[in-house]
């Protein structure tokens, strides 16, 4: 199997955003309490963090955390979260059926945050509460002193105002499920009187407004038109949620899923570009991917939430955490790809969570914490993105899917910095066998410097997944991968292991009268 790519350095996407590296922190299952928050581990500092688990988040590099939630914030009361510890109230989370200590709240977020040196981003709650609770946390938050509430701040410990840019006005408010469920015009109407009473007290904020939870909904597409009517004067971002699974066996369907992406991304654009011409405005509103990941939504459906009502009303029960294997790695590369082929029009994003829940990073209480398979692709990728993102074309064999159609069979994205070094991605979607890859890149000279593969270690199947135990699945160096330049630009070829993310990174080289 044989596949071409065209690109150009002068001809860009656009520029990456490093908000395109971000995650997702909510109070659900065991992210929080025995994630982030262990007091009494082996490796916990005085404020109760473990130190195995930021270690490896700040390997991770995610540059934006989202929090508190989630379904989780459209119940929530943030006052619960600060103040003394040891006083604040214990609640029913009603969204994932558990006990809420709120011993880990806002202060200890932001701290844990700043930590990790990633950007918080906070949504508040328009389900059970909404306009004043909004302006409350925000005036609590971001006001420097001499009120109430900043006052009250202070007290608590931080003088500085947290100065939070990034808000997002509720959660996944299309969905029956959202605990204060609206419509689109109820909820357009809500969010529209609450940013603007946000921007009354800190015109500086970047709102998100919610979209659709997925591109299924049914209304998806009318949802956004009828929020934006009410919202897009008052909004930076909408946002856009996007899980994907593999069902009933159907891997090449799955391994598609970021051509899947790359549609609802653009269809989204054209609904949001359509709204802005019928409304007349002359401004750009960006795609917040906040919530995506792959996720077996079956176990949830069929296992975690019969446990959840057997086992009543707990502290923080172990929910979705799904253990992921090479092909889901695979599929989690090419989504990230195709964040980056999107640039244009994805302002941010957040993987889904963070540690525990769907997450890239695992722990267990008292006990070790260590990288899944899809830490690895997620790692590379915000490492090694910046820049701008290349416009590519791919040519040669395609996958014929089920649910997606035609797709190209290796996946790809690319990125070059001012200084001249790039990084491409690639993600090889043929299952049986191995594809050559033919790399045409005009307008620059390149060498590899490094190629690294993730794919089925030898002796295992692409079900082969990282535990406490064991972690095989990994990056490994990729020989072979030869790039030969002249005048024009540089030609790289490469072979690529059948069901494989590889990334080659790429240095400048001189020409020939340099």
């Amino acid at each position: 199997m044989t596949v071409h790519i065209e690109g150009d350095a002068g001809r860009v996407v656009g520029p990456v955003p490093r908000r395109l590296f971000g995650s997702f922190v909510e109070h659900m299952g065991r992210s929080v309490y025995t994630g982030l928050y262990e007091p009494g581990h082996s490796t916990a500092d005085d404020r109760g963090f473990r130190g195995d688990v930021l270690e490896l988040v700040r390997e991770l590099g995610p540059t934006v955390l989202r929090y508190p939630g989630g379904n989780f914030v459209s119940s929530y009361r943030w006052e619960d979260g600060v103040g003394p510890a040891e006083t604040r109230p214990v609640r029913l989370d009603p969204a994932w059926h558990s006990v809420e200590s709120n011993r880990f709240g806002l202060h200890e977020f932001v701290a844990w945050a700043e930590a990790a040196g990633a950007e918080v981003m906070y949504a508040v709650n328009l389900g059970t509460r909404g306009i004043q609770e909004a302006a409350d946390v925000l005036e609590y938050c971001n006001h420097a002193g001499g009120t109430e509430l900043s006052e009250r701040r202070r007290a608590n410990g931080a003088d500085r105002p947290f100065g939070f840019k990034l808000w997002c006005l509720g959660n996944e408010m299309d969905g029956p499920w959202q605990i204060g469920h609206k419509t689109a015009e109820e909820y357009g109407r809500l969010a529209a009187e609450t940013a603007r009473l946000m921007r009354m007290i800190d015109p500086d904020v970047e709102l998100v407004v919610a979209g659709s939870s997925h591109a299924d909904m049914p209304t998806f597409g009318s949802w956004e038109r009828t929020v934006l009517r009410h919202t897009a004067e008052l909004v930076d971002h909408i946002s856009l949620h996007a899980y994907y699974q593999e069902l009933h066996g159907d891997t090449d369907s799955y391994l598609a899923s970021g051509a899947a992406l790359d549609r609802y991304i653009r269809t989204t654009a054209g609904v949001i570009d359509a709204t802005l011409a019928e409304l007349g405005l002359d401004k750009k509103i960006g795609i917040s991917v906040d919530e995506w990941n792959v996720w077996d939504l079956r176990r949830w459906n069929e296992v975690d939430q019969a446990e959840l009502a057997a086992g009543g009303w707990r502290q923080h029960p172990r929910i979705i955490e799904d253990t992921y294997t090479v092909t889901d790695a695979v599929v989690v590369g090419s989504l990230l790809s195709s964040l980056l082929r999107n640039v244009d029009r994805v302002t941010m994003a957040n993987q889904a969570q963070l540690v525990n829940v769907i997450a890239p990073i695992r722990s267990e209480p008292g006990g070790p914490a260590w990288r899944q398979t899809t830490f690895h692709p997620f790692r590379q990728v915000a490492a090694l993105a910046g820049g701008a993102s290349l416009r590519l074309a791919v040519e040669g064999d395609r996958l014929r899917t089920a649910q997606h159609g035609e797709v190209d069979l290796v996946d790809a994205a690319a990125t070059v910095e001012d200084s001249g070094r790039g990084a491409v991605f690639l993600t090889n979607r043929a299952t049986a066998s191995p594809t050559e890859v033919r790399i045409r890149l005009r307008g620059a000279r390149f060498g590899v410097y490094a190629a690294e593969t993730l794919t089925t270690p030898d002796g295992e199947t692409r079900h082969t997944a990282n535990t406490a135990d064991a972690q095989p699945v990994r990056p490994v160096p990729l020989p072979g991968a030869v790039a030969t330049s002249d005048p024009g630009g540089t030609t790289i070829t490469v072979t690529l292991p059948p069901l494989s993310w590889t990334v080659l990174q790429l240095t400048p080289q001189a020409g020939p009268h340099a």
